[in-house]
């Protein structure tokens, strides 16, 4: 059954809300009149009533037991943050003009992850609405949003949230992100939403005055854990269904990246991921929509994304942090913490034969096997990425990879992400080197959460040895230092590294090869001594073969290519894209005997053959 206020006409609003220890609830109107109406007992522990005079704009709280006020665990909308009253929302009275918009082919997206916060000065939906112009001439067709659940303060990373249903309304609130929305299916481009289910923040959290919502039968790093699978879950995964199906319903989200699943404690029969699965890929069928759910996992365990019929979850992909991993202790150097596993080229030959990395072997990191094979998983369910929020944030300083290695090294991750036969995801201003960090920032209010927040951000980094004074997760400065300057795009080696991108993104688009997300139609070889990795991709008769040396001193390699004349598409090296200048030639005859191939510092280039080159 659906919680929350929906307003139909005429001022008249159903209201329901899932109380089943309550001895009573009341609806307490407080704008734009005050006034008190009780609700009445339902099955499953619901309550419900129907009132007149109560048009959208129309504040409200629930009366418990004649004790507790609390807004509504459903609210679609905290105009005064996570402790005032929740308001009615006339979802209807949208104007959408998306309805020619059936969404795209999860192959064909291109991911861009977004803080609404920090992607523009202004901080709001609209003003990312504005830039959608840039987005688009860069080559990306999906944004991803961080989560836009309403959170205490103005300013917060999205992952304390409180309010599964309700937008943040420093934002821009439900009508800022219809817009942004709406905007963005009208030049082609999905919108992504991450969305948490496995903890609710730990200020403005009322849930637990209403069920029980949680279980200390498991332990988070948030704390308690979601009831999915003790007494009274059904109700509880109920509610966390309802904020999947009103995101795509009201808001016409085109997908859901779903925040660490391995904090998501279910051992039922029937896993609440694939009942959400489900759910949301019928609710798409109804829309005549394409929608998918993408889970963040650290688990490598391919049931995530294996169909329901061979025992899985039946969800759309995943993203892959081993092939993050592979590349970022390639680039640079780092061994501490979770990089203690990586950092050999066969490895970054695996993610890409694979997807998943650690596939039932042992980790020194967990001091344990870890994972299961995803080599029969396709491709495109698996969503690759040099950066994000978490790797670039949860460092210490927030550091991104552009201060973290030479201007070489970036052109040659951007290449790594993009030529993958996975889908890729960048992150905002990483397309032309952002300099700016990305770091952890929150808003609370109360001093002692504060407290025990700057502590755990300390604690946090001790696996990985980094010394000095971290950011304070409260100061605004941490939110300002934090935000990205598009202007950066038209500067100095910026502009180059933009402009290589935007090649680079088109060239993924625009040839057959590169665009067939197939591990079949590819020859994967890694070279250990050289540190480099050898890559050939085809379809039908077109054919490319690309190399990366991540090695910082210069390397050759002997190659055996397919007979055929193979053409120079982009070189990383070349004088154009700032490098020392290319070390290969711009046509390669094949003559079926081995050549050998040498590379600068650092740099990848890229080949195609079109006719007898398989």
């Amino acid at each position: 059954m659906k919680q929350g206020a929906y307003y139909s006409k005429n001022g008249i609003c159903d209201f329901r809300v899932w109380a089943p220890f309550a001895r009573s609830v009341s609806l307490k109107l407080v704008l734009p009149e005050q006034r008190l109406v009780p609700l009445r007992r339902d099955t499953d522990g619901y309550w419900r009533v129907q009132t007149d005079n109560c048009p959208p704009g129309t504040r409200y709280l629930y009366r418990i037991d004649e004790e507790h006020e609390r807004p509504d665990p459903a609210s679609h909308f905290q105009p005064d943050g996570v402790h005032g009253p929740s308001q009615v929302v006339d979802h209807a009275a949208f104007a959408w003009t998306d309805s020619g918009w059936s969404g795209l082919t999860l192959r064909s997206m291109i991911m861009y992850e977004i803080h609404t916060g920090t992607f523009t000065p202004e901080g709001t939906f609209d003003a990312i609405a504005s830039r959608l112009g840039y987005l688009k001439d860069l080559g990306i067709n999906a944004i991803e949003l961080m989560p836009v659940a309403q959170f205490p303060g103005d300013r917060n990373w999205g992952y304390d949230g409180v309010y599964p249903y309700a937008v943040q309304n420093s934002y821009g609130g439900p009508e800022g992100l219809k817009r942004l929305v709406d905007a963005c299916h009208r030049m082609g481009m999905a919108v992504i939403l991450d969305v948490v289910y496995n903890h609710l923040g730990p200020e403005g959290n009322y849930l637990w005055s209403y069920g029980p919502y949680f279980t200390d039968r498991y332990r988070t790093p948030w704390g308690d854990a979601v009831n999915y699978d003790g007494a009274y879950s059904d109700e509880v995964r109920s509610y966390f269904i309802g904020s999947a199906l009103h995101w795509v319903s009201e808001y016409h989200i085109d997908a859901l990246r779903i925040d660490a699943i391995h904090g998501i404690f279910d051992f039922s029969a029937r896993h609440f991921l694939q009942e959400l699965g489900e759910a949301v890929h019928a609710r798409a069928d109804e829309l005549g929509r394409k929608v998918y759910v993408i889970p963040e996992s650290d688990l490598n365990d391919v049931r995530v994304v294996k169909p329901v019929v061979t025992g899985g979850y039946g969800l759309d992909a995943q993203w892959n942090d081993d092939f993050h991993h592979c590349l970022h202790a390639l680039l640079t150097g780092e061994r501490s913490g979770y990089y203690e596993d990586f950092g050999a080229v066969e490895q970054m030959a695996k993610a890409y034969r694979e997807g998943f990395v650690f596939s039932g072997q042992y980790s020194s990191y967990r001091k344990r096997r870890h994972g299961s094979s995803s080599k029969d998983r396709p491709a495109h369910q698996f969503v690759v990425f040099s950066q994000n929020h978490d790797q670039v944030g949860n460092r210490m300083r927030g550091e991104r990879l552009a201060s973290l290695v030479s201007f070489e090294a970036l052109k040659l991750a951007a290449g790594v992400v993009i030529l993958s036969p996975a889908v890729p995801m960048l992150f905002m201003g990483e397309e032309y080197g952002e300099t700016a960090p990305f770091q952890y920032f929150v808003s609370h209010g109360d001093e002692g959460l504060i407290e025990a927040v700057r502590k755990g951000r300390r604690e946090e980094f001790k696996a990985f040895g980094w010394e000095g004074e971290v950011p304070d997760p409260l100061a605004e400065e941490t939110l300002l230092a934090s935000t990205i300057d598009l202007r950066q795009c038209v500067q100095e080696h910026h502009q180059t590294l933009f402009g290589f991108y935007k090649e680079l993104l088109r060239l993924r688009k625009e040839t057959a090869s590169l665009n067939n997300l197939s591990k079949a139609d590819m020859e994967v070889r890694a070279f250990p001594e050289e540190t480099m990795l050898y890559v050939r991709r085809w379809q039908d008769d077109e054919a490319v073969f690309f190399l990366f040396n991540f090695n910082k001193e210069r390397r050759t390699v002997p190659l055996m290519l397919p007979d055929g004349l193979w053409s120079k598409m982009l070189d990383s090296s070349d004088v154009r894209w700032d490098g020392g200048g290319g070390s290969m030639e711009q046509h390669i005859e094949s003559p079926g005997q081995e050549i050998v191939v040498r590379m600068m510092p650092q740099s990848f280039m890229l080949y195609r053959s079109a006719g007898e080159a398989r």
